[in-house]
């Protein structure tokens, strides 16, 4: 059954009016917050939620939504339709004036992904996909990279703020990485990683302790620009397992054999 177009369509809209929104806040006198050690939240990051929340109920007033900040709209499973939004992914860069940041909006249904948006605002990208409709920048098809040799791979990963109880993992990994691959970059917004994966900028992007909202949207981008999403050991990947392991799909089978094997070296937290 083919999607309702207007699905995309609010998404895209509501991504937008987000972004805009986000702007407002952005460099301005934030009052910040701790969820955690070094867990942030933003009174920038409520509101657009609120915003977000706001306008998808407005459309679709039976849906559910599942967001980061503030409780789901409706129990798990009351409804179809579920939405999953990140108002702001990349808080602490948020935070500290850098411009890296998007938001994400995913729609779930019947508990697959089929429509995905991340939207960057600084730099107006603005990426979508849908489910058997391939992935989208501003418009323009999507399509991972090639590079199948992991010397040549520039990769991305992150480190979640509960890293400091996983450290010998995440260092183990790390490293077994930075050695064998062109260079790795961490740039604080999985939803960016992932959609920088899906246009061919990295190769392969790896993080644990993930949450839906941080990569709903954009994991449909990877698969639906080509690209392979699976768990650390090959796995199907599951929005609420943590572990996320994407690439152009050519390098998957040497990052899944460098990844495990790096997680079971003496010392490192499996």
């Amino acid at each position: 059954m083919a999607l309702d177009p207007q699905f995309l369509a609010v998404a895209v809209d509501t991504a937008l009016a987000a972004g805009r929104l986000q702007l407002q806040y952005f460099r301005g006198d934030l009052e910040i917050r701790k969820k955690g050690l070094r867990d942030l939240v933003t009174a920038a990051d409520l509101a657009v939620e609120q915003a977000i929340r706001d306008r998808l109920a407005r459309y679709f007033p039976d849906h559910a939504v599942l967001g980061e900040e503030t409780a789901p709209s409706a129990p798990a499973g009351s409804s179809r339709y579920r939405w999953i939004v990140d108002p702001i992914d990349g808080t602490t860069n948020f935070a500290h004036g850098v411009p890296l940041f998007c938001v994400s909006i995913a729609l779930e249904v019947g508990g697959r992904i089929d429509v995905g948006v991340v939207y960057a605002p600084v730099s107006g990208e603005l990426f979508t996909a849908e489910r058997g409709e391939g992935a989208r920048l501003n418009g323009t098809r999507l399509c991972v990279t090639g590079e199948a040799s992991l010397s040549e791979a520039l990769l991305v990963t992150g480190f979640p703020p509960q890293a400091a109880d996983s450290l010998d993992d995440q260092l183990a990994v790390f490293g077994a990485f930075l050695a064998s691959a062109r260079a790795v970059r961490r740039l604080g917004s999985a939803a960016l990683d992932l959609a920088f994966v899906a246009a061919g900028r990295f190769d392969g992007f790896w993080e644990a302790s993930l949450h839906a909202w941080d990569v709903a949207a954009g994991v449909l981008l990877v698969e639906e620009a080509g690209g392979l999403v699976t768990d650390f050991h090959g796995g199907p990947f599951d929005n609420f397992g943590g572990q996320l392991l994407a690439s152009n799909g050519a390098l998957h089978p040497r990052l899944l054999e460098m990844l495990v094997d790096a997680r079971a070296r003496p010392g490192s937290a499996e």
